[in-house]
């Protein structure tokens, strides 16, 4: 039997011109990616997850009335699977699977929306429960209230796991009856603004993306107990930037060997080698595009989502320095994220 041919998954504005959820091919030596087919049944499907099988995709609708859909990954296009359903959350910006449920981290109202998942891959028609966040922080524009930005299951599949960009937090919850519940609220340094968060694959450790700082936050994670410890923090780039410079994407290595970070406004990629309970900025190169909004990592290419350049850019990652040397690019206006199937 011929091996399925792989497929990445590339998200977009469509409000800024995006086509929506655009299907491509991806070559398995070179990592390009070749465009095949585009949805845009909902607006703004700015963060997308595959199921673990592989054969159904979430996207979240990043508008006022927030939402969440699913596709069925149909060979070269998606197929939509049920009807949208509402979030009760303004912005929902990330998402998730944990727990036999979508959980979105809705950026606008400050909460985690729970919606379950059938045993067929499509969404319940409502959501099943919806945590609020509490809190602000020092920054006087950005953190006059809660904002989740991110959300995710940890390794052990025991917790689900917020970054709040607001509060200035990380927030660990289980689901009780389809609701998220709070099980532990880890406070971060004040200001730093955690964006997102990208677990080392041993499951001991946490690497949050602070977006005001600009850094990188060391964590220890501990399943058992659900507690997330912060250790060190290090900045992503090798000198203050001269502008803005806002990280937006993190990923770890599957070998755990690096972790490496986008950063917009600068818009370099960042390289660090994982040194225990630390990291080491390696060094940084140019992320190909303009405004990196997120970043992906597959069979040793990483995948850039260049928001205001309009393009996806990859990189071939070196197996010894694990620094990316550019390969290639795909024009995508307003491209948010790619998820590699």
């Amino acid at each position: 039997m011929a091996e399925r041919q792989r497929r990445a998954f590339i998200g977009s504005f469509t409000a800024a011109g995006g086509p929506g959820i655009v299907t491509a091919a991806v070559d398995p030596e070179s990592g390009a990616l070749t465009p095949l087919s585009s949805v845009d049944r909902v607006p703004d499907p700015a963060y997308l997850a595959l199921a673990p099988d592989g054969g159904t995709l979430y996207a979240v609708s990043e508008t006022a009335d927030g939402a969440v859909a699913a596709y069925r990954v149909t060979g070269d296009k998606l197929e939509p699977a049920g009807a949208r359903v509402r979030v009760g959350g303004d912005g929902p910006t990330h998402l998730g699977l944990y727990d036999g449920h979508v959980l979105t981290a809705n950026y606008g109202s400050g909460s985690v929306t729970a919606v379950p998942v059938r045993s067929d891959g499509t969404l319940a028609s409502a959501a099943s429960g919806v945590l609020r966040h509490t809190g602000s922080g020092p920054h006087a524009r950005r953190q006059q209230g809660p904002h989740p930005h991110h959300v995710q299951a940890d390794p052990s599949g025991r917790w689900a796991v917020t970054i709040d960009l607001g509060t200035d937090s990380a927030r660990v919850c289980a689901l009780t009856g389809g609701s998220p519940v709070l099980h532990r609220e880890i406070a971060l340094r004040p200001g730093s603004g955690p964006r997102h968060l990208a677990f080392h694959p041993d499951g001991r450790y946490a690497y949050v993306l602070n977006e005001l700082a600009p850094t990188v936050t060391v964590c220890r994670w501990n399943a058992a107990e659900g507690l997330l410890e912060p250790l060190t923090e290090v900045q992503v780039l090798p000198e203050a930037p001269a502008g803005d410079a806002y990280p937006s994407g993190i990923v770890a290595a599957p070998d755990g060997r690096f972790v490496w970070t986008a950063t917009r406004g600068e818009d370099v990629l960042s390289t660090f080698a994982v040194e225990g309970e630390r990291l080491r900025l390696i060094g940084t190169v140019p992320c190909g595009g303009h405004w990196p909004r997120a970043l992906a990592e597959s069979d040793g290419f990483l995948y850039v989502a260049n928001e205001r350049s309009g393009d996806v850019t990859w990189f071939a990652v070196d197996p010894d320095t694990g620094l990316p040397r550019r390969s290639g690019s795909t024009d995508l206006t307003a491209a948010s994220c790619v998820v590699l199937g």
